[in-house]
């Protein structure tokens, strides 16, 4: 989010140099900097055991590839927390640990996705009302079902190279 207006008093923003920052919007009234803004959130691979990973379908993400657990960080909630809320939201899976995979920057929504492997023991999946489908996939057949090139196949891809 680009900012054009103060968000505190509502006064137009003007330009002000900043260290070594460059210009950014500033509010004259407030004497406040207000840098863009984007939003955080989380993408998961969730791995089991038996080295499969969960594939969700989300029809209004995609109609033809699936998809890796996602969702946005609530204030006060670390990404950690975050990875294991949605997972058992989404699909009722519980995070027995953690690894932090990279950072993707998703320019076209405004967001900075955190990308973790999430690993899980196996059991029935609970969809949550978001969800259309999800299956457990070996982990060696996930990338051609997700869109190439996007994070979803990035982050499998990683995980799948540091299995190997």
């Amino acid at each position: 989010m680009k900012f054009v207006y103060c968000p505190f008093c509502g006064s137009k923003l003007t330009s002000k140099e900043i260290g070594d920052e460059g210009l950014i919007p500033f509010c004259q009234k407030c004497s406040v900097p207000l840098w863009d803004m984007f939003t955080t959130s989380i993408i998961a691979a969730v791995v089991n055991e038996c080295g499969e990973i969960a594939l969700l379908r989300q029809n209004y993400v995609s109609a033809t590839k699936y998809v890796c657990v996602a969702g946005i960080m609530k204030l006060g909630e670390s990404a950690e927390d975050t990875v294991i809320r949605e997972v058992k939201e989404e699909i009722g899976q519980d995070v027995e640990s953690l690894k932090f995979v990279k950072s993707y920057p998703y320019e076209k929504k405004e967001m900075l996705m955190l990308g973790y492997k999430a690993d899980v023991k196996k059991k029935d999946f609970v969809m949550s009302g978001e969800v259309d489908a999800v299956e457990w996939v070996k982990l060696e057949n996930a990338l051609p079902l997700l869109r190439e090139g996007g994070i979803a196949w990035q982050l499998v891809k990683t995980v799948i190279e540091e299995k190997l």
